[in-house]
């Protein structure tokens, strides 16, 4: 695949959910979810390389409170929302927001970031120089008070998903870690 030079284009937030919304109605849910993953995941890239251009020093070097911090203002300077970072536990870190552009409060039954968590999946594995796993924990599409992504070492967030998966909350899932 050729590379050009990074380009961005301005859309307006609904264009996840009617993105979201066509790709479900043309190939099904879960298609639609691993569809707009994957393309999540290839734009985590370029946007990596876009903040790795803000910082002063290679994204790896930054103390870690100077990343979150960094992280929140390029995603709200980017039109994506809000953005804070949170420890739940030793082996996974949440990224939360309560306006993210990809989420349309109360209109679904699942959380609905599938983009985003691909997006975050990329460029937190560049910025940590391995493989991090993302998993939409939390989304106000579907009546949470915030979107909530866990991330963490690909074990412990499969490990995390098979406990909610049985029904168990948040809270009660990270203590089963």
């Amino acid at each position: 695949m050729e590379v050009r030079p990074l380009r961005e284009v301005a859309l307006p937030a609904k264009g996840f959910a009617e993105l979201r919304r066509s790709l479900r109605d043309e190939v099904g849910a879960l298609a639609a979810v691993h569809g707009l993953h994957a393309a999540g995941f290839g734009v985590g890239e370029d946007l990596f390389r876009a903040f790795q251009r803000t910082a002063d020093r290679p994204v790896r070097e930054l103390p870690e409170e100077d990343l979150w911090d960094r992280l929140a203002r390029f995603f709200a300077q980017k039109g994506w929302g809000t953005l804070r970072q949170r420890s739940l536990h030793p082996g996974i870190g949440i990224l939360e927001s309560q306006d993210w552009a990809e989420s349309v409060p109360g209109t679904e039954s699942q959380p609905s970031c599938a983009f985003t968590t691909g997006v975050l999946s990329n460029f937190l594995t560049l910025a940590a120089g391995g493989p991090v796993a993302v998993l939409e924990v939390t989304c106000t599409s579907r009546g949470d008070d915030a979107c909530g992504f866990a991330f963490g070492s690909e074990v412990v967030v499969h490990e995390l998903y098979g406990h909610l998966l049985e029904g168990v909350g948040l809270d009660d899932a990270l203590a089963r870690l």
